[in-house]
């Protein structure tokens, strides 16, 4: 149902963008270093069921304006393609300015209220729009219009996508002691996650954009 050598692209991106740091993985974290890896486990549980919530309505919403024209199709693709290099040019910008600001360490903020840290997650990744406009742009690139079943495509990769995020967030609460003081420790390693993931951003959105008419 879905092409085989995009579905190589889609999981070998989705498997370098879990594994860089982003807001869900540094929230992850900060919850098991506050309030243990029970905690953790829940927050990451959390993050992955909002995830969810934007997968559904990406398939539900999209996936139908795309099975009906092909202008649309193409549209969604091109314009998600040049969304996915322009965050990939921000994440670059980003790291050099925080080069030329000087390395420093990440200040933890004010304690997280203590309030269910599963429904917390859901409720932070629901409400985050950077997570509906990554799926709107992200997963289309990879879905098979001729193959049909849009909606299942959708789901299917959109999932997988999510469970990859959260598979990462796991391990971090895992590791979350010397992980964690790796990450607000160390700028430099930031700063070379941060660029390379939009490096990474930026070959597959012009790939994407390029490879077919």
């Amino acid at each position: 149902m879905i092409d085989g050598g995009k579905f190589f692209i889609f999981l070998t991106a989705a498997v370098l963008l879990a594994i860089a740091p982003g807001p869900g993985m540094l929230y992850v974290l900060a919850r098991s270093l506050a309030g243990g890896r029970r905690e953790g486990v829940l927050s990451a549980l959390g993050t992955f069921g909002g995830g969810m919530v934007h997968v559904f309505a990406a398939a539900a919403g999209v996936s139908v304006i795309l099975a009906r024209s092909a202008m649309a199709f193409a549209a969604v693709k091109y314009l998600g393609a040049a969304y996915l290099c322009f965050l990939g040019i921000r994440m670059i910008v980003d790291a050099r300015r925080e080069a030329q600001n000087g390395d420093q360490k990440v200040v933890a903020g004010p304690p997280l209220p203590r309030r269910n840290p599963f429904w917390q997650g859901v409720t932070t990744e629901v409400l985050n729009p950077k997570t509906a406009l990554f799926f709107l742009s992200f997963i289309p690139q990879f879905v098979n219009r001729d193959a049909g079943h849009m909606f299942f495509q959708f789901l299917l990769l959109g999932s997988l996508s999510v469970g990859l995020n959260t598979s990462a967030d796991l391990v971090v609460n895992l590791l979350a002691g010397p992980i964690g003081n790796h990450i607000r420790a160390s700028a430099t390693f930031r700063r070379r996650q941060t660029t390379a993931t939009g490096l990474i951003m930026i070959g597959l959105g012009t790939y994407l954009a390029t490879s077919e008419k």
